[in-house]
């Protein structure tokens, strides 16, 4: 409901959320993106990863299973595929440097929090 916020219902934050807004346009009007994300069957994606992790200030790195990655499929670890507000994870005068949440992409827009 925050993304919907920031998005959806004030003009005034929504500038400052260019780079999803860009993302979100290509495939459909922010008129209808703004209707969906209110059903509470909405999945949220990449752009809603770029909003939350500046709305929040909070880095958000992705991972996939290592062995999506390799021929082999025996992989066991994560490899990193995407990463949102890195510069929130440096130190800053407000305080200590944030520890990234860590998600993994399991296909569809599914994420499951790594821990």
């Amino acid at each position: 409901m925050a993304i919907k916020e920031v998005l959806c219902d004030t003009d005034k934050e929504r500038h400052k959320y260019e780079e999803a807004l860009i993302a979100i346009t290509v495939e459909e009007s922010l008129k209808r993106y703004c209707q969906r994300i209110a059903r509470p069957d909405f999945w949220g994606g990449e752009s809603e990863l770029l909003v939350l992790s500046k709305l929040c200030r909070q880095p958000i790195v992705v991972y996939i299973p290592e062995h999506e990655n390799t021929r082999g499929g025996y992989g066991s670890g994560f490899i990193p595929i995407a990463e949102y507000g890195a510069d929130f994870g440096k130190d800053s005068k407000q305080g200590k440097a944030k520890k990234a949440v860590k998600l993994l992409y399991s296909g569809s827009n599914h994420y499951d929090l790594l821990v």
